[in-house]
């Protein structure tokens, strides 16, 4: 390849790409002018236009940054990376949350150049970001069915997508909960911050809410990839009013304080979104923890490679799900993905053709064509109970 003189005006890319011969000069400089009007930087620019080859500009750019390139085809976005990062950011700015591992945020970008989107993304998850280089054409791809998917899956909530007042819920029976705290349970800016917390454990992909009181403060948990993290610390004088507030939406009974409870809230979304949480309560030395499990029905239905698995797993997996008989075991801490991957499974497997039983304590996400069985030791239905009646109902496939 020719190798032309530097242009004096032009450094970094745009050099590179002159030197390489990718771009003329000329177009190079009336580039760099266009582009400062544009969202994305000079990339964006040239490959949106023609101008030049996405793939050449990209081994343009790590050549001249010493940046890692990689081939977007040959791997899977982490969506829990991708959730980590404000969706407003990666829409503006056009890049891709690859990976995370601890505090380390691997982004993809086209145009490292773009040092803004660096530091906003740093401000904005506390992470320290890595790039690597990917071509701008597969960038847009990937990013728009990414965003898109995040959307399905309720990614993007946030606060002002809501009124944090009016949010519709529900409690998983029809019991009426006595008076005793209904005031401060229905108290606006308890409602609101409640509310938040919920929203924002949905929107970051956790599977557990923790309320927790103690001695002298108060804090709010979540568990996301089987590690609790605080979210928040609201004043310990809160503490009976958020846990009022949660044993209504619950419909529980507020004024047992000295036992434990169990109970649902169904929060409705949008007309065809909808979150269920599972509620326990249970009496400790300064008050009362509660704990929300979260059961979002679309996280089985969001396909094997929204799991994150490694191609050695994914493949181990759906060689099994293959076979004709045998028995799968899935183990693991709390907050891993077992639930996930089961109802991932049993979505794969839910066919016309199966008959298909589960026994669960309890059921935790609904399944049309899937017959679910909530066990109930104090009336005799047990799991061994169950299991003999699933046996008698010419069974396909059971999940325990």
């Amino acid at each position: 390849m020719a190798v032309n003189p530097t242009p004096p005006m032009l450094s970094g890319l745009s050099r590179r790409l002159v030197q390489d011969g990718i771009v003329a000069e000329d177009t190079a400089l009336q580039a760099l002018i266009d582009s400062r009007s544009e969202p994305g930087g000079l990339v964006p620019f040239l490959v949106s236009r023609k101008l030049a080859d996405p793939r050449q500009v990209a081994v343009a750019a790590a050549t001249e940054f010493g940046i890692p390139l990689f081939d977007l085809d040959a791997m899977d976005v982490d969506m829990d990376a991708f959730r980590a990062v404000d969706q407003q950011l990666i829409a503006r700015h056009r890049v891709l949350p690859l990976l995370l591992r601890s505090k380390r945020l691997f982004l993809g970008m086209a145009d490292p150049t773009n040092l803004q989107a660096i530091d906003e993304i740093k401000f904005q998850t506390g992470f320290r970001v890595d790039l690597v280089v990917v071509e701008q054409d597969k960038l847009e791809a990937v990013v728009g069915r990414s965003l898109e998917a995040a959307d399905t899956s309720m990614g993007n909530l946030g606060e002002d997508d809501f009124d944090l007042e009016s949010l519709e819920v529900s409690g998983g029976d029809d019991e009426i909960a006595e008076e005793v705290g209904r005031d401060e349970a229905t108290d606006a800016p308890i409602v609101r911050f409640v509310n938040k917390v919920l929203l924002d454990a949905i929107k970051r992909g956790a599977s557990d809410i923790h309320f927790e009181p103690y001695e002298k403060h108060y804090r709010v948990r979540t568990r996301l990839d089987g590690v609790l993290k605080q979210v928040a610390a609201p004043p310990l004088a809160l503490s009976s009013k958020v846990v009022a507030r949660l044993k209504v939406m619950a419909r529980l009974d507020i004024a047992e304080r000295r036992l434990p409870q169990d109970g649902r809230i169904k929060m409705r979304l949008s007309k065809n979104r909808a979150i269920d949480f599972r509620v326990n309560t249970c009496p400790t030395l300064f008050g009362e923890k509660v704990v929300l499990r979260i059961l979002d029905p679309s996280s089985a239905k969001l396909g094997i490679d929204a799991l994150g698995y490694e191609d050695v797993q994914k493949k181990a997996y759906l060689d099994a799900l293959a076979k004709p008989y045998g028995m799968i075991l899935v183990t693991g801490p709390t907050g891993s993905g077992k639930t996930v991957s089961l109802y991932t499974g049993l979505n794969i497997l839910n066919t016309e053709d199966r008959n298909i039983s589960t026994a669960e304590d309890p059921a935790e996400i609904n399944m049309p064509g899937v017959n679910q069985v909530n066990v109930n030791p104090k009336v005799g239905l047990s799991f061994a109970a169950a299991l003999r009646a699933f046996l008698r109902q010419d069974p396909d496939v059971i999940m325990v």
